[in-house]
């Protein structure tokens, strides 16, 4: 049985008043979440790749997933333009680059330059995957919606769901058949300026659902 505890201990805020913490809390409570590494090309070929904070699954069938553009960038623009994009699985081993490819460069600055990642060319959509991760979806856009709060005002926040019209996955992470999460080391997002975490066979534990 779980108790009420007293509100002494209990520190409690309205947002749209402040947090009044040296940091707002609210992105290490929502966490750790899965990253949107998310590549793009505009009309002119241009290429694009960036990571996503807010990123995550929200339908099997069709599979549909999305991410938040907090602005309006350049991956917003590119999928706005050409309807599609591609969603490539951040690991561990590929931290360093993920996190470079986030820099404020130009639309013309390539982040697969920046980073030396290899682009490999996609099969159903023409925004090229990272080929040096091991799970990646080819996406074409679904709907792109602006954010608005309780008062009925936009937001500079777009959300952009994309359903999954190819996936490709790397063979050795297919154990039996079934993909195995706990060994592909994924990375995930959590408060604060910088911090990561990692999943590996030692967070895992199942649980079936009841009968």
């Amino acid at each position: 049985m779980t108790t009420t505890p007293p509100l002494h201990t209990v520190h409690s805020y309205e947002p749209r008043s402040g947090h009044g913490l040296p940091h707002d809390p609210f992105n290490a409570i929502v966490g750790p979440r899965p990253i949107g590494w998310i590549s793009t090309q505009s009309p002119t070929g241009a290429l694009n790749l960036a990571p996503y904070s807010f990123f995550n699954a929200f339908n099997y069938v069709p599979p549909i997933v999305g991410f938040a553009s907090i602005g309006a960038k350049d991956t917003l623009r590119n999928i706005e333009d050409t309807g599609e994009f591609v969603w490539n699985l951040a690991t561990r081993a590929l931290a360093e680059p993920m996190n470079q490819s986030c820099a404020a460069v130009p639309p013309e600055v390539s982040e697969f330059d920046l980073t030396g990642l290899t682009p490999l060319p996609s099969t159903r959509v023409r925004p090229p995957r990272v080929a040096e991760s091991p799970v990646t979806f080819e996406c074409r856009s679904t709907q792109i919606l602006q954010l608005q709060g309780i008062d009925g005002e936009k937001v500079p926040t777009w959300l952009i769901l994309g359903e999954v019209v190819a996936v490709h996955i790397d063979k050795a992470l297919l154990k039996d058949g079934v993909y195995d999460t706990a060994g592909a080391g994924h990375i995930l997002r959590g408060g604060g300026p910088a911090d990561y975490f990692t999943v590996g066979p030692e967070q895992l534990f199942k649980m079936y659902r009841p009968r």
